[in-house]
């Protein structure tokens, strides 16, 4: 794939999974597909289930000017805070050099940075890790340690974390989700869901008194090589914030969009 071919993949990938995971999270979720803009709006208190993102490919600056500022609307409108997810390399030159004023007069401040990553890189060996075991998530208990390790790991309040993934028959069954088990506790989490012919991984975190052992790494080769294994698919994709990014270039990823993730301003 060219590099825009693999941006517009990274957008197109976040728009299919969220979709699942917003409608999984709420039936009646936001989930529109508008003018240059992806709803994926489960106005809950798990702040990743509540998602825009622009999906025009060469946007110049006026464009985005105008989409950002009905981006920021949408956000306004919602109840629970939630991230406008911009995938810079669909922007023109112009775009991105306009992007720190326009987002300001929109009224969104930048979050944080991350990047969108992709590889031809399944099947994989069987993983190991000599420190830890791995348990698929089926039971509400499972899930729930599942969404404490990412609460942790992103500094969320537990109860947002089990606000966005408690009761979910998604990822007990269709999410390929991992604990990864230090004597028994859990301590790493990873996810890879199939959509639009590729393995996504998805909600992948340490807790922070574990991090630096290559738990994060074991549990994302063990939910990758499952699930390659379930559906048979070679190509895997993910988004990654900074503090991860380093880890998947050595399961096979290739970084291929950088990504800005924006929150309303006040």
């Amino acid at each position: 794939m060219t590099d825009i071919a693999e941006s517009i993949e990274s957008v197109e990938q976040l728009a299919a999974v969220w979709r699942a995971m917003v409608l999984d999270r709420d039936a009646g979720g936001d989930v529109r597909d508008l003018p240059g803009i992806a709803v994926r709006w489960a106005d809950c208190r798990f702040a990743f289930w509540n998602c825009v993102t622009l999906t025009d490919v060469g946007a110049d600056a006026s464009l985005l000017e105008q989409r950002l500022g009905a981006a920021a609307e949408i956000m306004r409108a919602k109840e629970r805070p939630g991230f406008l997810w911009l995938f810079e390399d669909l922007l023109d030159e112009g775009a991105r050099s306009a992007l720190p004023a326009a987002a300001e007069r929109a009224g969104l401040e930048l979050a944080f940075p991350g990047v969108g990553m992709a590889g031809d890189l399944l099947p994989l060996p069987e993983p190991v890790h000599p420190e830890l075991t791995f348990a698929r998530v089926r039971t509400e208990e499972q899930l729930r340690a599942y969404a404490d390790l990412n609460s942790l790991a992103y500094g969320f309040p537990l109860e947002e974390g089990r606000d966005g993934l408690a009761g979910s028959a998604l990822w007990k069954d269709g999410v390929h989700a991992y604990l990864g088990l230090r004597d028994g506790v859990p301590v790493a989490c990873a996810g890879a869901v199939e959509a639009r012919g590729r393995l996504f991984v998805i909600l992948v975190a340490t807790d922070p008194a574990w991090q630096r052992r290559g738990y994060g790494e074991a549990v994302t080769r063990r939910a990758l090589y499952e699930g390659a294994r379930a559906t048979g698919l070679k190509r895997a994709t993910l988004h990654a914030t900074v503090a991860g990014a380093p880890v998947y270039p050595r399961i096979g990823f290739r970084p291929n969009s950088p990504m800005l993730f924006y929150g309303l301003r006040g």
